[in-house]
């Protein structure tokens, strides 16, 4: 494969120049390696693997802020600011259920299971590029807005194993995460990992644990604390990836990824 001066590509066994839509400009200074060429749910791609020089990235001051990621809503922050989950999921899921039962009625072999099971993939395709893009503009906009963000170290496999997995796998806790890391480098910002247990039975004023169950969504602790359950526990992810001392502010101890 070649990358010609006017941005086609050219292919080896290919007659003339391919006339390509770029996601974006390459880096200035980027050297090409390989590429890869595939094809899905009937449209072609092709992936570059660039190496740039290497560029120093200072840690800049700013603010701080935890983040909780729940099913109910997609993130909540220690600021209070809580993102639901974007309402197209639910007909996306509803589409999806239609064509897979569409499909499995047709013959094995058949022109017409074919043509199913194309509309199938286009389906997901478009449901996975939707639920990227999300996170893709979420991620930048905690990036571009705090010097420091905490989050759950989560195992996103042994809960995607559990009775919520398809809850987990819709949330793309995984994917969100791996955004704001690889954003956070190139923009000096810090992204720490705590132990998730607890999270969301501690109180973030007085420390207290207050048992609640999955169903109860607001926070009320004997110490007069009354919030959202998601922002308390956005709040104690931060105070533990703080190394504050005090109540409700415990050490942020050695990985034992759970669910909180």
């Amino acid at each position: 494969m070649t990358l010609r001066k006017s941005g086609r590509l050219g292919l080896t066994g290919v007659f003339g120049d391919i006339k390509v839509k770029w996601h974006r400009p390459l880096p200035p200074g980027a050297k090409l390696g390989a590429a890869v060429l595939s094809r899905s749910a009937g449209h072609w791609s092709v992936c570059f693997q660039v190496t740039v020089p290497d560029v120093a990235v200072a840690e800049r001051d700013g603010a701080a802020v935890g983040i909780d990621v729940g099913l109910t809503s997609l993130v909540a922050t220690s600021d209070g600011e809580v993102v639901p989950t974007p309402p197209w999921t639910k007909r996306a899921a509803k589409t999806q259920r239609r064509l897979q039962r569409a499909l499995s009625r047709c013959k094995r072999g058949s022109q017409r299971r074919r043509k199913a099971k194309q509309r199938l993939a286009r389906h997901s395709a478009r449901t996975a590029n939707q639920r990227r893009d999300v996170l893709h503009k979420l991620s930048r906009s905690l990036v571009d807005r705090y010097a420091f963000i905490a989050l759950e170290d989560l195992s996103v496999e042994r809960l995607a194993r559990s009775m919520l997995a398809k809850s987990v796998h819709n949330a793309a806790w995984g994917q969100l995460r791996s955004f704001l890391e690889y954003k956070a480098a190139s923009a000096g910002t810090r992204v720490e990992a705590v132990d998730p247990r607890g999270t969301s039975q501690t109180c973030p004023q007085c420390g207290a644990v207050v048992a609640k169950t999955l169903d109860i969504r607001v926070h009320r602790c004997l110490c007069g604390c009354v919030m959202d359950r998601d922002v308390a526990a956005a709040t104690v992810i931060l105070q533990r990836a703080s190394h504050a001392t005090g109540p409700g502010h415990g050490l942020r101890t050695p990985s034992q990824r759970g669910a909180a």
